[in-house]
């Protein structure tokens, strides 16, 4: 195969297939190989979480994925006597979404597959291993283990944690690597039938035991040193380790056993040149904080519209740095977070299990609240990039109050009404892509010539908010061009978002971001700096 193409995504995981979902939906020209002959059939995550599912609701397949998913799946941290450590139940919508989610991902993977279908743009090939890249000004050229080539402007490595690409060009991997494996157990006809998950913090043998959608059941079991495939492989061993959680192993439906080994490392950069890295390529972390899967959608979500943006001559080659100056820092604290709480879970120290112990029952009932709502889960949050940070305003017309700026930080989504008055997700009412929104005013009165221009090029949506009551009044008069959406009220609604902020507007990026918030007769100003921020041309 001799074939030329926008992008290049090398490896058909999750985070391959969101990208080249995310690409095609743009138009760009994207080329999925793999090198295996069919998508991986066993499950490796187990979470979904809710930016996860706004990134599958922007690729216009989260319908296709929600049967595959526990929505709201509590998770108890427990001791070794089953006593509860903390419990993790957060049960806000703020993005839109449940923000805990059990799935099977197999069949988010077939979905993600599937949607490519869409796209006449969009092409993946199977049995199809990239052995070699070479770099010119104008591209890379990928050479296939068949001796096939293609040339692309952009290619993008998503290939697991192993990546011959980011061992090919050189790039560290810094990190740990724990000396022990873990055993991975999914059984059919899920013989205990709760729908929550358990992390057991037991000296003994750490584990953890998981409810799936579809009747499935995961188990994982640390492995000790002189512990591994060949015990796996032995039922009498599998059996042991499952007796004190089922009255009979023998009669489990075991559907695979697998020896896994528990990492957290993040390469030394994330762009070379015209080739990135994204998902585990990028970065691992331990399974128990339950975000490698979602930490790579992340970095599909960041870089999709960045790539497209360069690729259709909407922006400079510059903006997509920004993906590495934006995805490392956030991705850095969840490994940390994800390290610490497999260290707190899996430390068979009879001595640190007991100071665990202590410091769980000491907690406060406001420390195990914020522990239920998942607050150590560090939220996106961009310093720099495209992101504009605009000063407090100064303003006798509104109150003094001490609240975070927002730029850089994803924008929720409440549900609102398109301007027929149907309820939806924002989203959906307002549209994809970049956005600009203003509290009860038409943003094109705060707006230039010249910034409707650059505006229209990016192909931005000028959104109006107005209350539900306003809708039909608003609608009449709305200016060509501009979206109207009603507002529903409430504590969750867009009026309570600005109430409680010194802005009435926004500029959202096409991952939701918000780029930069301001007062209205600043917007003029602001989108400048933004289109700036975002390399525009």
């Amino acid at each position: 195969m001799n074939k030329a193409c926008d992008v290049l995504v090398v490896g058909a995981g999750p985070v391959g297939l969101t990208l080249a979902n995310l690409l095609g939906q743009q138009g760009v020209d994207v080329l999925l190989v793999e090198r295996e002959h069919e998508l991986v059939d066993y499950p490796r995550a187990v979470g979904i979480d809710d930016e996860a599912l706004r990134a599958m609701q922007t690729a216009g397949l989260v319908d296709e994925v929600l049967p595959h998913t526990i929505p709201d799946q509590k998770i108890y941290m427990i001791n070794g006597a089953g006593a509860i450590l903390s419990e993790v139940n957060p049960t806000t919508r703020e993005f839109g979404w449940p923000r805990r989610n059990g799935f099977v991902q197999p069949l988010v993977d077939r979905v993600l597959l599937a949607g490519l279908d869409r796209f006449p743009n969009a092409a993946v090939r199977f049995g199809a291993e990239v052995v070699d890249l070479a770099e010119d000004a104008d591209g890379v050229v990928a050479t296939l283990a068949d001796g096939g080539t293609v040339r692309a402007r952009y290619v993008v490595a998503a290939e697991g944690g192993s990546s011959p690409t980011r061992k090919r060009l050189g790039i560290s991997f810094e990190g740990e690597t724990r000396p022990t494996d873990g055993i991975v157990i999914d059984v059919a006809n899920d013989p205990i039938g709760t729908p929550h998950a358990v992390f057991g913090g037991d000296p003994a043998r750490s584990y953890a035991s998981i409810a799936l959608p579809h009747g499935i059941r995961r188990w994982e079991f640390t492995l000790f040193e002189h512990e591994g495939e060949a015990e796996v492989e032995d039922d009498a061993f599998v059996f042991g380790l499952l007796a004190p959680h089922v009255p009979d192993p023998s009669k489990l439906d075991i559907i695979r056993r697998r020896v896994y080994r528990h990492h957290a490392r993040i390469a030394g950069r994330f762009r070379h040149g015209r080739i990135f890295l994204a998902g585990d390529t990028a970065h691992v972390m331990p399974v128990v904080g339950g975000q490698g899967w979602n930490s790579g959608i992340r970095d599909a979500f960041n870089l999709g519209w960045k790539l497209a943006a360069v690729v259709k001559g909407l922006a400079d080659d510059a903006l997509l740095d920004t993906y590495e100056t934006e995805r490392l820092g956030h991705v850095t604290q969840m490994v940390a977070v994800s390290l610490r709480m497999a260290k707190e879970m899996t430390d068979h120290d009879p001595e640190k299990a007991a100071e665990r112990d202590r410091i769980a029952a000491a907690r406060t009932p406001e420390e195990r609240e914020a522990q239920k709502r998942q607050a150590f889960k560090p939220q996106p949050k961009f310093d720099q990039g495209v992101v504009v940070h605009t000063p407090l305003p100064v303003s006798k017309s509104l109150p003094v109050r001490d609240v975070p700026r927002l730029a850089g930080s994803i924008f929720p989504q409440p549900k609102a009404t398109d301007a027929d008055g149907l309820e939806m997700l924002l989203d959906d009412a307002t549209g994809q892509g970049w956005r600009v929104l203003t509290w009860n005013n038409d943003p094109t009165a705060f707006l230039s010539a010249d910034r409707r221009a650059a505006l229209d090029r990016l192909g931005a949506r000028l959104v109006q908010v107005v209350p539900k009551a306003q809708l039909p009044w608003a609608r009449k008069r709305a200016t060509a061009g501009v979206t109207v959406v009603g507002d529903l009220g409430g504590e969750a609604s867009l009026q309570a978002w600005f109430d409680a902020r010194p802005v009435g507007a926004v500029v959202l990026r096409p991952d939701h971001v918000i780029a930069a918030e301001c007062l209205t007769q600043e917007l003029d100003d602001v989108v400048a700096r933004v289109l700036e921020a975002a390399r525009a041309v």
